[in-house]
């Protein structure tokens, strides 16, 4: 395999697709994060890989694919312990965005949407706990989806923060994005209803950078055009950066609670700010994340019924492009903080979200999001696809 963009860790890893089906033919790739039988995963760090054994099984995720006649053709690389949405490693390397190429991949799925951008496979396996499938997406200019929470099995999956981790998946059109979709998520309830009510939240596109906001506002005119009841609201008016810290505190602590006995006893070599950001979740204690538990429990309640079976929620996937590849320190700090405003939205209330590769500013992608209600994503999905001459119409996901 050519990996000029230096997407896979392993890219000789290849599975052949078990039986026939509706991937017959694609390629695909995971991140490495997910069990393969006989593989063993690194997890983005040296010392993951030289203290766990490879796999007795595989993912229940990649098993579907298979079987649906799709190949498994490399395990692509990830930030350390998926806690990072950059896309930079100290030890592997930062894959190359392909549409933006001074510029970061985004992470920590880094590997997949550059697998997929650079077209060296059909689609991707990601996961998503704080943005890594949705970030890395729009940074490289696909598709990117992260589902309901719970809504596709989590087995065979290294995990970061359990409450909000899922299993998410990139295409370069979304077509196939919907395919996978149907492969991976459980049929549901029938709902011949359309979605009929569209919200735009303008706290949320007050973090967009003045020209990214100039370039997604037309496309959220056309939504307006296909769904005539629109509203503005204000999404979170005890402000996003109070949401954000729930989310930090409540992920902080489940990812110490997840990690930080092996990060005890091994005491492993990370990089920077990934170092920084294991220290300050070794510090956390249950207490800490009880009011905002309790605020999560709100905010998830709250966005659940606002948008229901027929209502959807637009919004910037990131505040504007990619950072340069060797943004770091406070820089990257501010970035971080600024992005994860927009994505704590769906992972503190559970909810899917795509991230449509819509547009550009300066030669770098950027993406706009659609949030639906809770179990609703084949039907997210499905509309995406009718509607897919909203934002296709220059020859496919990578808008150039």
């Amino acid at each position: 395999m050519n990996d000029a963009f230096h997407a896979f860790i392993k890219p000789e890893l290849t599975l052949p697709a078990t039986h026939t089906g509706k991937l017959n033919g694609l390629r695909f790739a995971v991140k490495d994060v997910f069990a393969i039988k006989g593989h063993q995963s690194s997890a983005g760090n040296p010392d993951w890989l030289r203290t766990h054994e490879a796999a007795e099984d595989t993912a229940s995720s990649i098993v579907r694919l298979l079987a649906a006649g799709a190949a498994l053709t490399g395990a692509a690389h990830t930030d350390e312990l998926m806690y990072s949405i950059n896309g930079q490693n100290a030890h592997y390397g930062t894959p190359i965005n392909p549409l933006a190429p001074d510029r970061i991949p985004g992470g920590s799925s880094s590997g997949s949407a550059v697998a997929v951008a650079a077209g060296a496979v059909d689609f991707a396996l990601g996961t998503d706990t704080g943005g890594s499938v949705r970030v890395p997406s729009a940074y490289c200019g696909v598709y990117g989806f992260r589902p309901t929470h719970g809504a596709v099995a989590m087995d065979g999956v290294i995990p970061l923060a359990p409450s909000f981790d899922t299993v998410g998946w990139m295409a370069r059109d979304s077509a196939l994005l919907l395919k996978v979709g149907e492969l991976l998520l459980a049929a549901e309830t029938a709902d011949v209803k359309l979605f009929s009510r569209l919200l735009i939240a303008e706290d949320a596109w007050s973090k967009a950078d003045s020209a990214s906001a100039l370039q997604l506002r037309p496309f959220v005119a056309q939504l307006e055009a296909v769904i005539a009841n629109a509203e503005q609201l204000m999404l979170a008016p005890e402000g996003l950066e109070r949401w954000l810290e729930a989310f930090r505190t409540i992920q902080g602590l489940e990812i110490w609670q997840t990690h930080g006995e092996w990060i005890t006893r091994e005491q492993p070599a990370f990089g920077p700010g990934i170092a920084q950001r294991f220290h300050w979740a070794s510090t956390l204690r249950k207490e800490d994340s009880e009011k905002k538990v309790e605020e999560r429990r709100s905010i998830r309640a709250k966005l659940r019924e606002l948008l229901g079976t027929n209502s959807l929620l637009v919004i910037p996937t990131i505040p504007g492009t990619a950072p340069d590849r060797d943004i770091s320190g406070e820089a990257a700090d501010k970035q971080r903080a600024l992005t994860m405003q927009l994505c704590c939205i769906a992972g503190l209330s559970g909810l899917p979200q795509v991230t449509l590769p819509v547009g550009e500013v300066d030669g770098a992608p950027i993406g706009l999001s659609i949030i639906a209600g809770a179990g609703q994503d084949l039907k997210l999905l499905r509309w995406v696809t009718q509607h897919a001459e909203l934002w296709e119409r220059r020859g496919g996901g990578n808008i150039k």
